[in-house]
């Protein structure tokens, strides 16, 4: 009898050392793991995310005798799940590719010939670098950069990000629309006017709207189907030009910059960073459905979207170098170099080339339609989760879309109207937009910085320290170049004293709350990250 009540207590403790030691490694997972939920609230199911759970694409995984019951296992490379994640980091790279960028290299070609072609591939390195990070944030977190800006940072200072990516999202769509609209008044032989290719171009929402319902895959699809149009029709103007093979490689890899090229090399760097492509860039990831509980699998991640980043920026600075090469080839020497810009580069070509079987005015209509069309639903996609993240207001996505969409539309048509018989004034313009994206690059970088450094917020994946410092490196050189190209700017651009004093006041607000982005970063209380402790060890108790 006693025999048999020692084997019944037996048989009881076993289930509860079981249940130790299962409760003990998901603790450690816990510690190791950023939570990939939602803070705790009485109002979870009101938070809103990048993507539904039904709405993502699932990474079917087959158990191993060595994955099982190991977190730490991570597969072996597949080409069918390098597929399966392909897609995020080409949607992040038409950034790369929109028509600010594009008039960067035309004036970049024209003036400085192939000077430049080094620097534009490092600074598509350097971009490809930040890109990984925002992809890195999302993935280890689950959740993207402004979702994590509104719970680390109190209330004002999480407002005045929202206001600056906002900013930052109008100033490129400003330039995507018009850019676009440039592209229909080419293609209809000047029948639609610039304001009209405008409204043509607003309708872009819809088609997002409507594709988003299908399903992001499909969405996907459509930007390859838009990338490789752009890769097509300037590669084709580049085997018409027959540049020189000698002097394009020299571009690339001999580094040269004079005092004539300074402007067009800061131009080069401060078009390839972007900030709402950096917030863009941390919910796209999310769009894959991948188990964070398991180490392994969150590497996987990583890994691959490491692999499609790279290739989809190698695609981008490939085309970008295309338009560079085209318009040096073409223009760097002769007395229009100094004025072209994206209004009248068709007719310059035309001029220069002439027809053909294909004539290069409607080859290069073709390539900046695309560019501008993709970039354009990109903008849309990205004011999104920046709307979604900062404010969270719980509205549905066709309403942020359209909300997004009006933003940049309404001071648009006034500019296409305003703008539309003058190209020297649209140029100027471009200029202005220009600088206000330069100047929101810092309220993108700290903050993305900040947190991916933080082990609080990304457990075993925060950046180690020499990532950290290179990282940092890259920032600060950005911000400085672009701060060269701002303070170059106003110095030609500002008049008048009170004018001035203006522009000096708001300049010492701009770096006292940089200043205060770094520092607040160092002492980051991490709430998010204590709030879901806090829950883990109530339940924990209970």
């Amino acid at each position: 009898m006693n025999s048999q009540t020692r084997e019944e207590e037996s048989s009881r403790e076993e289930p509860d050392k079981d249940k130790d030691k299962d409760t003990a490694e998901e603790s450690e997972s816990k510690r190791l793991l950023p939570s990939q939920s939602p803070p705790s609230s009485s109002s979870d199911d009101e938070n809103e995310v990048a993507f539904e759970s039904r709405d993502k694409i699932v990474i079917v995984d087959v158990e191993t005798p060595e994955s099982i019951g190991n977190v730490d296992y991570v597969p072996p490379f597949s080409w069918k799940k390098l597929w399966l994640f392909t897609g995020p980091g080409f949607l992040m790279s038409i950034a790369f590719l929109d028509p600010g960028n594009l008039e960067g290299d035309l004036q970049a070609g024209a003036i400085a010939g192939y000077s430049l072609l080094w620097l534009l591939m490092w600074a598509t390195v350097m971009g490809l670098l930040i890109q990984l990070l925002s992809a890195r944030l999302g993935v280890a977190t689950g959740r993207h950069l402004a979702e994590l800006c509104r719970e680390e940072y109190p209330t004002w200072a999480r407002f005045v990000l929202w206001f600056m990516a906002e900013l930052a999202l109008i100033g490129a769509d400003i330039q995507e629309v018009i850019g676009s609209a440039i592209a229909i008044q080419i293609l209809s032989n000047g029948f639609l006017p610039l304001w009209a290719g405008v409204l043509i171009t607003a309708s872009d929402c819809f088609i997002f709207l409507f594709l988003e319902n299908y399903g992001v895959r499909k969405l996907e699809a459509v930007f390859a189907v838009l990338i490789a149009t752009m890769a097509l029709s300037f590669a084709w103007m580049f085997g018409d030009t027959k540049p020189s093979g000698k002097e394009l490689l020299i571009g690339i890899l001999v580094p040269r910059l004079s005092s004539k090229t300074i402007r067009q090399a800061v131009g080069v760097v401060g078009c390839v960073i972007m900030p709402h492509n950096v917030f863009l860039h941390s919910a796209l990831v999310q769009s894959r459905k991948i188990d964070p509980k398991r180490r392994g699998r969150v590497q996987e991640a990583l890994n691959y979207y490491t692999i499609e980043s790279s290739v989809a920026l190698l695609v981008t600075f490939m085309i970008n170098l295309f338009v560079t090469t085209i318009f040096a080839k073409g223009f760097y020497g002769t007395k229009q170099a100094n004025s072209i810009g994206l209004v009248n580069a068709g007719q310059y070509l035309e001029e220069k080339y002439g027809g053909g079987l294909f004539p290069i005015l409607s080859i290069w209509g073709i390539g900046l339609l695309a560019a501008g069309q993709s970039s354009t639903i990109t903008g849309t996609y990205a004011g999104q989760f920046i709307m979604g993240g900062f404010l969270n207001l719980g509205l549905k996505k066709w309403l942020r879309a359209l909300i997004t969409r009006s933003f940049a539309i309404v001071p648009t048509i006034i500019v296409a109207i305003i703008f539309n018989t003058s190209e020297a004034s649209l140029d100027i313009l471009n200029e202005w937009l220009n600088v206000l994206q330069s100047i929101q690059i810092p309220f993108a970088l700290i903050p993305l910085l900040t947190l991916v450094s933080k082990e609080e917020v990304m457990g075993v994946f925060r950046i180690g320290p020499i990532l950290e410092r290179l990282a940092w490196t890259v920032a600060a050189l950005v911000i400085i170049i672009n701060g060269y190209l701002l303070f170059d700017f106003f110095v030609s651009e500002v008049k008048g004293v009170l004018f001035g004093l203006m522009i000096c006041i708001w300049t010492a607000a701009y770096i006292a709350f940089i200043v205060y982005l770094v520092l607040h970063g160092h002492a980051l209380p991490s709430t998010w990250f204590n709030i879901e402790l806090s829950k883990r060890y109530s339940v924990t108790g209970s």
